[in-house]
């Protein structure tokens, strides 16, 4: 289709890119949309936003039209995941929103991407196909009367009234018994009008400490996604069936999951995160080693490395919140995302890159991969730690000699309850 061959084979990887420069701008807008207009309509606004123009999209004259929608339907569905992530963990109960944030999320994204192999496979004519995948989009619309706006973010905007119909709503519905006052307007209003200190981007370069953090997380996050993503997108190059492959890459997230999620409740992050991308690196370096006759064994590698780098890339979320300090949490956590979307950028002319030497592309993507390990190490330790709260309080990277000012002694006894909640910043 429009002979996107030969000297135009650039536009096959192009459009892949322009899909996540969408999720790029989608990533800067969404979270500020969220706060201004609410969780729930964002997400339901941008739930139609991704089905209209991916519909839209079928009927496509040519590559520069294509283009353009897959844009606008990155855009839509970065905002209704980051949307659908951060209302779920304001409206759940403790016990639940755990276990969403963690296995609910990645889990069910996975399942979504066994079924696109699924679907392709019947499917075998690209317009039928994004028709296909577009349309379920549509059984959301019933949701809207069953999901709920978050009542943290109606207190936030003083509609305590409609936050607390909400709240007294969910207790019924559990067959809980609410207080005759649920929420002081008096009180809720005071803590509404205290004046909090304005922090900038700039206070990630305040000290040198807090700086050396900021250049290696966002270092270590494009590396990650340039290794997700660009696995995720050279399995139609495997030996095999593409399909099979296809399939195989979804089905390995689901172990990568729930190993991470595993390893974050029980041992160091530094270890977990640095054990996971050497398995990954090392894997794909040892690709180009496998004679080209045991074709099996060249998959199996790259689906080993695909569990190490995704189990890496669920666990940075929880590790880079648990580094910054609240005063900056949101901002850091954000600047980190913002270089794993340049990373997804870049990943599909590291794919592109196997026209010209098959194992350039793992080569690549192993050496950094290993060389991000390495990268791990030097960072300093957080489970197990309270949460700094000020620039001040944040743990020290390891071999810099900083001194921190004496209000770095606190009283505050916060644990890390739900790391795992802290993923929704990260967006």
């Amino acid at each position: 289709q429009w002979n996107l061959v030969c000297g135009d084979d650039w536009k096959g990887p192009m459009s892949t890119s322009l899909f996540f420069v969408g999720v790029l701008l989608g990533s800067f807008v969404s979270g500020q949309l969220s706060d201004k207009f609410g969780r729930k309509n964002v997400l339901f606004a941008t739930l139609a936003m991704q089905t209209g123009f991916s519909f839209i999209q079928v009927f496509s004259t040519s590559w520069e039209m294509f283009s353009v929608f897959f844009v606008l339907v990155g855009m839509g569905q970065i905002s209704n995941y980051v949307a659908a992530f951060v209302l779920g963990a304001e409206i759940l109960g403790k016990s639940i929103r755990v276990v969403f944030c963690t296995l609910g999320v990645c889990i069910f994204y996975a399942f979504g991407y066994m079924l696109l192999p699924l679907f392709a496979y019947f499917i075998r004519d690209w317009r039928m196909l994004l028709l296909a995948l577009t349309l379920p989009g549509l059984l959301c619309i019933p949701l809207w009367w069953v999901i709920p706006e978050s009542p943290r973010w109606l207190i936030s905007q003083g509609r305590f009234q409609e936050a607390e119909d909400i709240i007294r709503k969910a207790a019924k519905t559990n067959g809980i018994t609410a207080p005759d006052v649920i929420l002081d307007p008096s009180e809720l209003q005071d803590v509404n009008s205290q004046k909090q200190q304005t922090y900038t981007i700039l206070d990630l370069m305040k000290t040198r400490n807090i700086l050396t953090i900021t250049i290696m997380s966002v270092i270590l996050w494009m590396i990650i996604s340039v290794g997700y993503f660009g696995l995720s997108l050279d399995t139609p190059n495997l030996h095999g069936d593409v399909y099979l492959n296809c399939f195989l890459s979804a089905v390995t997230e689901v172990p990568a999951y729930v190993i991470s999620w595993l390893l974050l409740r029980n041992l160091p992050r530094r270890y977990s995160m640095a054990a996971a991308l050497f398995l990954g690196g090392c894997v794909l370096l040892f690709i180009q080693l496998v004679p080209s006759h045991v074709r099996a064994l060249s998959v199996l590698l790259v689906m080993v490395g695909k569990f190490g780098i995704t189990s890496a890339f669920s666990m940075v979320y929880v590790y880079t919140a648990e580094l910054y300090p609240t005063v900056v949490r949101n901002m850091g956590v954000g600047a980190s995302s913002m270089a794993s979307r340049l990373g997804s950028i870049l990943s599909p002319y590291f794919v592109y890159l196997g026209a010209y030497d098959r194992f350039l592309p793992y080569i690549l993507m192993g050496s950094l991969t290993v060389l991000s390990g390495i990268l791990t190490l030097f960072l300093p330790e957080s489970y197990g730690r309270p949460l700094p709260d000020t620039i001040e309080q944040m743990l020290l990277v390891k071999g810099l000699e900083y001194r921190p000012a004496s209000s770095s002694t606190r009283d505050s006894k916060e644990e890390e309850e739900n790391p795992e909640v802290f993923k929704s910043t990260a967006f």
